[in-house]
């Protein structure tokens, strides 16, 4: 049994919600008017079949609204909107059919406009359903999620496609200004269904495509001018307008729908740079082969670069490009050191620092070092050879001293710290000098003088007409670069032509000769290739007279002869015919020998000369042969034409070899010079296996440290072991040097 004091709150509980529901009318007038308030109300808002094609009852909207007034008066609005919400769940399979009937034609035939129907009929039953506004916001929300709830719970995942589809179209009839009204009833419906929220991603996407489509089309392969500028434009034209339908939708003027797309206008903006920076990295290697041409390419690459950070892709991708097509054996030295220094200079317009240099240059750097002939080439473009084609060097640029690595100094005001994504290894170049950097490949420039001398003594020996000014010129640009000390050795090369032609003066003002040799000191000079070979006859004595005039006019100095270099021009007087020809001293010493008889072997030719190899002797022979002085009459012996012979049938009289004007004096290069100085240490070598048994690299190194003028590096030395294993005379296995057997 309840007690008083419960039934008293069970009383007084019943009588306030009575009162509630009568309003303090008379007798229970009030709760009858109520219950016909109620009924009305759940009967407006009860949802209803837009297809059944009964007559739809009319209420009258002002005894709706008083309806809903008495409702609301007594409280009882949450009650009749879960009333509504739980008659429109029974009511969703209406929605639900209307959906599988849509898409079932779509479907089939793939036609966005089957999504356009769809859409609309949805916005009819959203409309048709919908609360009206006397009854505040709390229930519109109510029904909206409910129904938007169930909608997105039965569209099956065709329909993003076919969103796709439709958006696409409306993008693509505003970029080719041919809108469609229907466009604008359109995106009003998606706003209403909530289906820009839900699909964002989606529609931002399909101007991302169109913008990477226009990016490509547009930009692919014109490098010269920069193209962003161009694409902000098309952005502001094209596209900006479109994104107002679904970004800025319910903005009143530019202002308010300039801050409505702030957010979804950086995406955009930021997705055109990251498209323009994708497509400049793939093509960067072939903009660096364009430079200077494609300098408009790289301030676009520089500014994407500084908003989507996408340094790290690049240097990959240039990378992989350089080890494709630039270092491998088919690349020759010249074409590498070319693309190496349009890197250098398409690089630091991207990257003023040098990070994306010095992580791109590594590989390359390393490769070049390896190259036996980089140091030649290097070489040939400082001094402006003309037949190596493009020059490293830009004529536009002052010529400036090699610039040397500089310790940081942090007291600078206008030091700065190391970009972020710099590694422990780099340093930042303040050269601006691209030969700098080139030189800078090796530890040592010492390379690099002994190359010059080389090439140096090369073109100097091939003038023939006494005209130094250019190798002068020369010299002194590279005493700028490399300092005067260094080049003091090519000071003493120029000054020995100067004063060589001034002692063949000389002599031939004492006692005219036929002979102009060229004089030079033989310790200031690179090596030049050794002969035994000896001029007979008249040159002989020729040699021997110039020789004795020399002894008077320097008696503290001798000539040491290289007869095997230079050319002769001599004129043959032969019974029926005289030839006029410029050859080598070999050719001219054999002919020479034949003044004495008219036929002769190889062997005694070989024996007449001194000693030369015998495939030499021959390609000498075959001159006069070609030429018709001389005819072989059987294997290596060969007979003087005293009178000429006609050609055999089929064959074509040759005409007299020209003297051979672009081969250059047999100087040795710098890496014979070293091979053969490495040969005197071959004895220390082998008596050190010999004696230790097994030897690594290292221990070999260290050991010849101790040799009197040694200063290989252990590559240096590794080389040459190499050569030694290829010639037997040493096995390796395991790092493990010893002797072959």
């Amino acid at each position: 049994m309840a007690s008083a004091a419960v039934r008293a709150q069970v009383a007084a509980k019943w009588q306030e919600s009575f009162n509630r529901l009568n309003r303090s009318e008379p007798g229970i007038s009030g709760l009858l008017a109520f219950s016909e308030a109620w009924t009305l109300a759940i009967e407006f808002l009860k949802p209803r079949d837009l297809n059944d094609p009964a007559p739809q009852k009319q209420y009258d909207l002002n005894q709706v609204r008083v309806a809903f007034g008495i409702v609301g008066e007594c409280r009882r609005l949450p009650v009749m909107m879960e009333v509504f919400l739980e008659d429109m769940r029974k009511s969703q399979h209406l929605i639900t059919r209307e959906v599988e009937a849509y898409m079932a034609l779509y479907e089939s035939n793939s036609d966005p406009e089957a999504i356009r129907s769809l859409v609309y009929r949805l916005v009819e039953w959203y409309n048709a359903w919908k609360p009206t506004a006397d009854l505040g916001p709390t229930m519109i929300s109510a029904y909206t999620l409910a129904f938007q709830t169930h909608l997105f719970s039965v569209l099956p995942p065709s329909f993003a496609r076919g969103i796709k589809a439709l958006v696409s179209a409306t993008l693509q009839r505003t970029i080719s200004q041919s809108q469609d009204p229907q466009d604008r009833v359109l995106w009003q419906a998606f706003d209403t269904l909530s289906l820009i929220d839900r699909y964002e991603t989606l529609i931002a996407s399909i101007g991302y495509e169109f913008i990477e489509l226009y990016v490509v089309e547009t930009c692919a392969e014109k490098w010269s001018e920069p193209m962003l500028a161009t694409l902000r434009v098309w952005m502001i034209d094209k596209i900006v307008p479109w994104m107002l339908y679904p970004f800025a939708r319910g903005a009143t003027n530019a202002d308010e729908a300039k801050t409505m797309m702030q957010g979804v206008g950086s995406r955009f903006d930021f997705h055109m740079h990251k498209t323009l920076c994708n497509l400049r990295t793939k093509e960067i290697f072939d903009i660096i082969v364009d430079f200077p041409d494609s300098a408009g390419a790289l301030q676009d690459l520089k500014e994407c670069l500084a908003r989507v950070d996408q340094r790290a892709d690049l240097v990959q991708a240039l990378r992989q490009a350089n080890n494709k097509r630039l270092l491998h054996p088919g690349a020759d030295t010249k074409d590498i050191l070319t693309q190496y220094v349009s890197t250098i200079k398409c690089l630091r317009i991207v990257d003023p620092p040098g990070v994306l240099l010095f992580k791109v240059a590594d590989p390359i750097r390393r490769y070049l070092r390896d190259r036996p002939d980089t140091i030649r080439c290097i070489v040939a473009s400082l001094v402006g050879d003309g037949e190596s084609g493009d020059s490293l060097v830009d004529e536009n640029e002052p010529i400036q001293p090699l610039q040397q690595p500089e310790m940081e100094n942090y007291s600078d005001p206008e030091w700065n710290p190391e970009p972020i994504d710099a590694g422990p290894d780099f340093r930042a170049s303040k050269s601006n000098d691209v030969i700098s950097t080139i030189v800078s490949i090796y530890d040592t420039k010492d390379l690099f003088i002994k190359e010059l001398q080389v090439l140096l003594a090369q073109r100097l020996l091939a003038v023939k007409d006494g005209n130094f000014d250019r190798e002068r010129r020369n010299v002194e640009i590279l005493k700028i670069r490399f300092g005067e000390a260094a080049l003091q050795v090519c000071e003493v090369m120029l000054r020995d032509m100067t004063d060589s032609r001034r002692i063949d003066q000389h002599v031939q003002s004492q006692k005219a000769s036929s002979m102009h040799p060229t004089i030079i000191s033989r310790h200031f000079w690179p090596a030049l290739e050794s002969s035994d070979m000896v001029m007979p006859g008249q040159f002989q004595i020729l040699q021997e007279r110039y020789a004795k005039e020399f002894s008077v006019f320097k008696p503290d100095k001798v000539l040491r002869w290289l007869p095997h270099l230079g050319r002769v021009h001599l004129q043959l007087e032969l019974e029926d015919r005289t030839l006029d020809a410029d050859v080598p001293p070999l050719e001219a010493a054999f002919i020479e020998l034949f003044s004495e008889k008219d036929i002769w072997t190889v062997d005694e030719l070989i024996l007449g000369v001194g000693s030369v190899n015998r495939n030499t002797a021959v390609r000498a022979l075959a001159t006069w042969v070609d030429m018709r002085v001389l005819k072989e009459d059987s294997e290596g012996v060969f007979r003087l034409l005293n009178v000429a012979e006609g050609p055999a049938p089929g064959n074509r009289p040759q005409a007299p070899k020209p003297a051979e004007t672009g081969e250059l004096p047999p100087v040795m290069s710098v890496q014979q010079q070293q091979a053969e100085q490495m040969k005197m240490y071959w004895k220390f070598i082998e008596g050190m296996l010999t004696n230790l048994g097994s030897l690594p690299l290292d221990r070999i190194q260290s050991m010849l440290k101790f040799a009197p003028g040694y200063d290989r590096t252990v590559e240096q030395l590794g080389s040459f072991m190499e050569a030694a294993r290829r010639e037997g005379l040493v096995n390796v296995k395991d790092g493990m040097w010893r002797l072959g057997k």
